[in-house]
């Protein structure tokens, strides 16, 4: 079961979401809107199952009206420790949701809460499952090495051919990256942070992929008709 994160930021089209990133929602079975992410539903197709937040960023009458149509609310106290989304993605991972994709994270007025959201990414609770977020212009997800097996993690980055695929170091080196599809190719090689090395590879077909050794690799891809 994966589950669908309504945040507060931008959310682009249905029609983007379906052009760039074909097959987005194929495994999605639960819709969780954070707080105000909740105005993005109907434009994006898709059907509340559940909201969570402290209510600061949605009006009165708009809860209500989720309340009516028999959609659990999860209203928590404003001096709360955690963002809303991340009560979003806590409520989806209680009930065994395998990996969550993230839609409105971005952008909005508020910049440190983009940052905010990426980080989330790193949640331990998440690391084994699947976590992307999505934007018009970006995909974005996260590779923690080892894995749970204590082997390197090789993540697939297929999509269309010539689009950016820019690799990013957090928190530390990421080592023993090694890179196949590719135009600029790296052979079990490290990422510095402080460094741009990984900025705006290319796909050099519809096939790619990545293996880390060890660290943490931010891996963001942008089509390339930005």
């Amino acid at each position: 079961m994966v589950a669908l994160i309504l945040a507060d930021g931008d959310a682009p089209t249905r029609s983007r979401l379906d052009e760039v990133w074909p097959g987005w929602d194929d495994a999605v079975d639960l819709v969780i809107a954070a707080d105000g992410g909740a105005r993005h539903a109907e434009a994006l197709g898709v059907t509340i199952d559940r909201w969570v937040g402290d209510g600061d960023s949605i009006g009165a009458d708009d809860l209500a009206a989720l309340a009516a149509r028999g959609i659990p609310i999860e209203r928590s106290r404003p001096d709360k420790d955690e963002s809303d989304t991340e009560l979003a993605i806590r409520a989806a991972l209680v009930r065994a949701s395998t990996g969550v994709v993230i839609v409105g994270a971005l952008g909005g007025p508020r910049f440190d809460h983009s940052l905010a959201n990426i980080g989330l990414l790193a949640m331990p609770e998440l690391a084994g499952r699947t976590a992307t977020i999505l934007d018009g212009s970006a995909r974005i997800r996260l590779i923690q090495a080892p894995g749970p097996d204590g082997q390197a993690v090789h993540c697939r980055l297929d999509g269309r051919s010539g689009d950016h695929v820019s690799l990013l170091p957090v928190g530390g080196p990421a080592d023993v990256v090694t890179t196949s599809g590719l135009v600029y190719p790296l052979a079990a090689e490290s990422l510095l942070p402080g460094t741009a090395r990984g900025l705006s590879n290319v796909r050099a077909g519809p096939g790619a992929s990545v293996t880390v050794g060890r660290g943490q690799l931010l891996v963001i891809e942008s089509p390339a008709t930005l």
